[in-house]
């Protein structure tokens, strides 16, 4: 029997090696000696006697016996020879009793090379063993701006807390969000009971997932996945779940995998042509009428983001009065979000609005639970197919508001008062400073965060002395706050210059129209990727109200800036633009791609300020940032 393994064994690492070998690639193992030649280690650590995962056993440390084995570390020596015997005595232990000697091994950049043990790795991985125990050696290497450096520097201070060695990402940041989805603080220890329940969970989702076929994705790991999958679910939730229901959720989701692998998100920047097609067709006759459900994090009467999105709602009742009926949702949290999805759709509702971006992930999940209705979500650059996002390009307003700015201050210091460091928020700030800079090179513009923690507008503009100030788009008419959109400002009064808005009305009508007559079906792609509705000026979704007193030069240039951003001849982000650190982040002949602008990092350099970190930002902030939130370039 011992005998029939090796041969079959040796027949696995030779289609192997011949197949790498084909393909122009290393068809033996890699030989961790030969890398280091290029490569520079920085410090040698003892991690002791710990169990190490086979699938991250990718070669040896010396040349040796690396030629003797495939790549797949299945042997290729003929079987009448002394290391097919070894081979042979040692796959008779593991049936018998067991592999129980340790290994000896190097790890660097979290993948394993064999000192000693080549053997009876081969023959676990031949046997399907999940792991192995090794005396390991970590070598790390000098720290730099890679990405692959970033991941694994945050690796290793994963491992320092949780001791989990069998879970790697793609994207800087992902060990972060682990650490906080599984409910742990940034720098709180896992305990035996802690690694025991994540084990068990990523063990069964592991098997699940690659019993689909998530082996063969070519940009993401597993572990990339496995993050996917506890943030629509939630990490608590998924503990208690039989590998049936985990099956299940992977099955119904399985377009999720998909997209995380391609990575293609679909940005509609203009409107669809309109199509004859009647509402009867879409609904059934015993449903005349579109529901729509409406869920805002707050209410209208205190926050002047969910009163836009309410003026959005009643022009829906105002346009369409015979064809849709309307709900809204008050007072949404991340935590009874699920609850208020739930009875949206036990109420009829055939459309769904979530109104922030920190309901995101819950949108996803009840969108996957019930494919017959339209979930749409408001947030920028999220890759899910199961749900549409929407977001409009509020930084063209901007570079118009900038330039009012730069033309109406008088002592050259301009305050810029932002939200959340999320995307599209980054391109609005940068957008109003260039729109600055154009009419007037020597102002600066300060900017400060109303979400970070003991923020205080009247101590920061008595430090700063503004004479114009850019606060939040909008007010509510029960608050009656004059401080809002640009404004400048007076020893004892402001006056109000410009107000960028959102006209949330003509989206949402477009978008139903789009239902009503056939053109959101014909949208659907042949192919999986995100849809992601960003609008702008061009379609009547940003606009901007100015003050009848501005000077009337000033009032001309609004409306030439205008009306060339909403033809299209003009974009803010077109020409050299220098950021803080001095670094030019476009040429004098190009134009920043829509991907850049949304997930912009930097600043212009005529701004004194910064993106701050997560830690600064009251707790109210926290959901939506850490949702979409931009990492600071400074971060490392």
């Amino acid at each position: 029997m011992a005998y029939s393994d090796y041969v079959k064994a040796a027949k696995l690492g030779k289609k192997d090696y011949q197949n790498r070998l084909m393909r122009g690639e290393l068809p033996t193992l890699e030989v961790l000696d030969n890398i280091l030649q290029t490569e520079k280690t920085v410090k040698e650590v003892s991690l002791g006697l710990v169990d190490i995962p086979l699938n991250q056993v990718v070669g040896t440390k010396t040349y040796g016996r690396s030629s003797s084995f495939s790549s797949n570390f299945m042997p290729l020596l003929d079987a009448d020879t002394e290391f097919a015997q070894k081979w042979i005595n040692l796959s008779i232990s593991q049936e018998n009793e067991g592999i129980r000697d340790p290994i000896k091994a190097y790890e660097y950049m979290n993948k394993f090379y064999v000192l000693e043990g080549n053997k009876r790795v081969s023959v676990l991985k031949y046997f399907g063993a999940v792991s192995i125990a090794a005396e390991v050696t970590r070598l790390i290497p000098p720290k730099n701006d890679t990405k692959e450096s970033k991941i694994y520097y945050e690796f290793m201070d994963f491992y320092e807390l949780s001791q989990i060695n069998y879970i790697y990402f793609t994207q800087p940041g992902s060990f972060t969000e682990l650490q906080r989805l599984i409910g742990k603080a940034p720098d709180e220890k896992w305990d035996d009971s802690d690694r025991t329940d994540f084990n068990s969970l990523f063990s069964r989702f592991q098997m699940e997932y690659n019993s689909k076929g998530g082996s063969k994705f070519e940009h993401i790991t597993e572990g990339d996945a496995f993050l996917l999958f506890i943030k629509i679910h939630g990490y608590r939730d998924l503990l208690d779940k039989t590998s049936n229901e985990i099956r299940d959720w992977i099955v119904s989701g399985w377009e999720e995998f998909e997209l995380l692998d391609k990575k293609e998100v679909d940005l509609r920047m203009t409107t669809t042509p309109k199509k004859t097609f009647s509402l009867s067709k879409l609904l059934p006759t015993s449903s005349p009428k579109l529901k729509v459900a409406f869920i805002y994090e707050k209410n209208p009467e205190l926050s002047s983001w969910v009163y836009a999105h309410e003026l959005g709602r009643l022009h829906l009742d105002h346009t369409f009065p015979d064809e849709v009926e309307t709900v809204r949702y008050d007072n949404i949290h991340p935590d009874n979000i699920d609850d208020s999805l739930n009875s949206a759709i036990d109420e009829g509702c055939n459309i769904i609005f979530t109104t922030s971006p920190a309901f995101l992930q819950a949108s996803v999940k009840a969108a996957i639970a019930n494919p017959k209705i339209n979930i749409l979500n408001c947030s920028l650059h999220a890759p899910h197919s199961y749900v549409r996002t929407y977001y409009a390009r509020m930084h063209e307003a901007k570079f118009v508001m900038g330039a009012i700015a730069g033309a109406m201050t008088e002592n050259n210091k301009i305050m810029y008062i932002a939200d959340y460091p999320i995307y599209g928020t980054i391109a609005n700030i940068n957008s109003f400073a260039l729109g600055v800079k154009t009419v007037n090179p020597r102002a600066k513009v300060y900017l400060e965060w109303s979400s970070q923690k003991n923020f205080n507008s009247n101590e920061l503009m008595g430090e700063i002395q503004p004479d114009c100030v850019s606060d939040k788009d909008l007010s509510t008419p029960e608050l009656e706050f004059k401080k809002y959109g640009l404004y400048k400002v007076y020893s004892d009064n402001i006056w109000n210059l410009a107000v960028p808005l959102y006209h949330w009305g003509h989206f949402y009508s477009q978008l139903i129209s789009n239902i009503m007559d056939g053109t959101w079906k014909s949208e659907e792609a042949k192919n999986i990727k995100a849809i992601n509705y960003w609008w702008g000026m061009s379609e009547n979704v940003i606009d901007i109200i100015s003050s009848q007193w501005l000077p009337e030069g000033i009032k001309r240039l609004i409306h030439l800036l205008s009306n060339t951003i909403r033809s299209g001849s003009f974009n803010p982000f077109t020409g050299i633009i220098h950021s803080q650190n001095g670094v030019i982040q476009n040429s004098e002949d190009q134009t920043l791609s829509p991907n850049d602008i949304i997930t912009m990092d930097w600043l212009s350099d005529n701004i004194i300020g910064r993106i701050p970190d997560i830690s600064e930002l009251s707790d109210n902030a926290k959901p939506v940032t850490i949702q979409q939130g931009i990492k600071p370039q400074n971060d490392n």
